[in-house]
């Protein structure tokens, strides 16, 4: 009967972890193409493009990323990855131009953003934006 116990818990154990990990899985690696990665933003970082940036964010990207980039937006809960928490070093050490890459291609499900927001200074505000998120 003990044995039954133990292993009936440890099934269950193991059918509990794999339920969780196929509703949220971490994001893979995002490689960016060398050129795009390099690429310099030529939006100065000052208020007003932060601003630009913000209500960028609000309409386009909050829902998913959160408010405060922290990846806990009211949608976030029904993607398949998890949103990219901003706030991480490993998010900020990323170029602008690899962002502003992330930004406009897309994957999975980070949709592309070329048409909602076809104008590069704007996602380039965006980007600067994205760069105040610290913890």
């Amino acid at each position: 009967m003990k044995r039954k116990l133990i292993l009936a818990n440890s099934v269950l154990a193991v059918c509990m972890m794999s339920f969780a990990f196929t509703i949220v899985q971490q994001p893979k690696p995002w490689p960016v193409p060398e050129k795009d990665a390099k690429m310099a933003n030529p939006v100065k970082s000052n208020a007003e493009s932060i601003s630009a940036g913000k209500s960028l964010w609000s309409l386009h990207c909050s829902s998913c990323h959160g408010k405060k980039g922290l990846g806990d937006g009211s949608k976030a809960a029904q993607l398949k990855t998890t949103p990219q928490d901003m706030t991480l070093a490993s998010f900020q050490s990323q170029s602008d131009g690899a962002i502003f890459y992330k930004i406009n291609e897309g994957r999975g499900d980070m949709p592309s953003f070329k048409k909602k927001i076809p104008d590069p200074e704007d996602v380039w505000n965006l980007v600067n934006y994205v760069r105040t998120f610290k913890k």
